[in-house]
């Protein structure tokens, strides 16, 4: 994280390599929030159980959905926060990325969600993530 003064206070890990993997995990939602699938690569740190991290996870996506949709500056119907939207409805969420991880996210006409933590510094995932759910 980077303060005004421009002290690193947390750095990113490092640049990913060509021949490293970049993903560290992977989770598939149904659009009722039950895990389809998840798998990890590189996750040094198990805080919480499987299930408390998948309700967290889809949690987060819910949220982040619904306070898309509500600053949606293209939108006259902003509709009420934590009201469950259909796939499709609202703006379009992506990803974010903070100082050690990016969270690339995508949910199809079904309402299946699929969610790739990979390092701070992968690029656009759209076209993978999309390849994945072609390949599913």
């Amino acid at each position: 994280m980077q303060f005004f003064g421009g002290s690193d206070i947390s750095p990113s890990p490092p640049a990913p390599t060509a021949s490293g993997n970049n993903a560290h995990m992977i989770y598939v939602f149904n659009r009722n929030g039950v895990c389809l699938l998840y798998r990890e690569w590189n996750r040094p740190l198990h805080t919480l159980n499987a299930q408390q991290d998948h309700k967290l996870m889809f949690g987060l996506l819910f949220s982040l959905k619904s306070l898309t949709a509500k600053m949606d500056p293209t939108s006259l119907d902003k509709g009420n926060l934590g009201v469950p939207q259909l796939p499709g409805q609202g703006c379009s969420f992506h990803s974010f990325r903070t100082n050690t991880y990016k969270l690339s996210f995508m949910e199809t006409p079904s309402g299946m969600k699929i969610i790739l933590i990979t390092h701070p510094k992968t690029g656009d995932l759209r076209e993978s993530l999309k390849y994945i759910v072609v390949n599913m």
